[in-house]
């Protein structure tokens, strides 16, 4: 299971309404390019918080890609932005394990970090 949590740290409150898509990386193809498959999306809720990307459960370990769409969220809160998406990239190697992937933003900055 992989989830997602946003926090504002400018408002010191949670992201609500952040469009999130969540990929996972297909076999290379065509001499060693890669595509992404879509898993997921959705938006964070009232809590910032996205628990749907993918179902309950066991996940098909690879290397996953969440993305989160910034510029519509500080779009929607009358607010300038630096960074118009922020694209986490990881890898699931044990996939009975809940993965929770939290982005700490703020229109100038951001980071992120294993969550439990």
């Amino acid at each position: 299971m992989i989830t997602t949590h946003v926090l504002d740290t400018a408002i010191g409150r949670p992201a609500r309404g952040v469009p999130v898509e969540l990929e996972r990386q297909s076999e290379s193809v065509f001499g060693g390019s890669t595509t992404w498959d879509l898993v997921g999306a959705g938006a964070t809720d009232t809590d910032g918080r996205n628990r749907d990307l993918t179902p309950s459960g066991s996940t098909e370990p690879g290397l996953y890609r969440i993305r989160f769409n910034t510029e519509s969220y500080f779009s929607a809160n009358n607010v300038k932005g630096f960074f118009p998406v922020v694209e986490i990239t990881f890898h699931i190697e044990d996939g009975t394990q809940h993965y929770h992937v939290p982005l700490l933003l703020s229109p100038f900055g951001y980071s992120t970090y294993r969550g439990s």
